[in-house]
């Protein structure tokens, strides 16, 4: 099959965006795919064949790319771009989509996360991979997805939505429990996320988020163990502990940097919590309408209790990615993983080409 990889976009998670997209690109390539990797925002500006030319590209326009501790420079990335467009599709990027059997979406966070290039691509009659436009929208938006997890019986910490400015800190800094967590409402590789412990803390943590927009939820801090287990087709993969090195919050850094968290999957937890977060898992993917793929993420408390954080629709697939290692504790390689949501997705989204 001729396929796009479309990853990087414009938002904080563009870096790991590329390495999932990397290497998911050279997986399908290696299955016998006519695989490409494409940059969303920054297009394929260079290129001066024909669309179903690109295919042949050397190595699928595959570069080397790496996660750095930082989010990357938005502004920097927006002043690299060739034609200084405001739009989100780069150069040559719809027009080599749609010469493809099928986009594989290799995208993370807002932009590509959130529906909107599922919607675009509907539109356009592009097949693609995961979940569709409504039900991408629902599971990104922190608020909706904490609603239907308590409409589906799914344990989740007790949570407050919030929409505030500046001069509402001072306000909020008493009213709000602490400790806490506050999550900016449409946020992934927890960036835009803060544990105040005190309300001084809180109060710069109110602040800080002011710079994503202001739109947050604010829910009570547990203390536990950071599980997290993912759906493939209709059925749960084994589940996975986080461990950072360090000792502390499971953050952007300990996610993608080399050896700074330990993963042990399948997690050393009891059947039956296996069960109840595996089941749990399925149900809000089922109920959120998603498609071939997920990944919810979960405390499980000092007494035993798993407590769903969130549910992602397109998990991170670079090498320290959890997805991956748990579909290797099923015994499935990563390129028959990337198989696997290719065909899925395309059961239920065929090609008409």
């Amino acid at each position: 099959m001729n396929i796009v990889v479309l990853a990087g976009g414009l938002s904080p998670e563009r870096q790991v965006s590329l390495v999932s997209g990397t290497g998911i690109c050279r997986a399908l390539r290696n299955k016998g795919h006519r695989a490409v990797l494409v940059d969303m925002y920054l297009g394929i500006p260079d290129y001066r064949g024909r669309e179903q030319e690109a295919f042949d590209a050397p190595d699928g326009l595959c570069g080397e790319v790496s996660i750095q501790t930082e989010a990357p420079d938005l502004e920097a990335v927006r002043r690299s771009r060739a034609d200084q467009s405001p739009r989100l599709f780069g150069p040559g990027v719809l027009e080599v989509c749609t010469a493809a059997d099928v986009v594989f979406l290799g995208l993370h966070g807002e932009c590509g996360e959130d529906g909107r290039v599922q919607a675009a691509f509907d539109l356009l009659g592009i097949p693609y991979t995961g979940s569709g436009y409504l039900a991408s929208g629902m599971a990104m938006n922190k608020a909706v997805a904490k609603q239907v997890m308590e409409r589906v019986g799914v344990l989740t910490p007790p949570w407050r939505e919030l929409i505030y400015e500046e001069k509402d800190i001072p306000r909020l800094t008493e009213e709000l429990p602490v400790p806490c967590a506050v999550k900016i409402i449409n946020g992934g590789s927890s960036l835009g996320v803060t544990l105040p412990d005190t309300r001084e803390e809180l109060a710069a943590a109110l602040r800080d988020t002011l710079r994503y927009g202001g739109h947050v939820i604010v829910e009570k801090k547990l203390f536990g163990r950071d599980i997290a287990v993912g759906v493939l087709g209709d059925r749960y993969l084994p589940p996975v502990e986080i461990i950072p090195r360090s000792g502390t919050y499971f953050d952007y850094a300990a996610k993608y940097q080399a050896g700074a968290s330990q993963e042990i999957c399948p997690a050393p937890v009891t059947e039956k919590q296996r069960r109840i977060m595996g089941e749990a898992t399925l149900r809000l993917h089922r109920a959120l309408g998603l498609t071939a793929y997920s990944r919810a993420d979960f405390i499980l408390d000092a007494d035993g209790r798993p407590w769903c954080l969130e549910i992602n629709t397109l998990p991170g697939m670079t090498p320290a990615s959890l997805l991956p290692k748990e579909a290797a504790a099923a015994g499935m390689d990563y390129a028959a993983l990337c198989q696997e949501i290719l065909e899925q997705s395309m059961a239920v989204r065929p090609t008409a080409r």
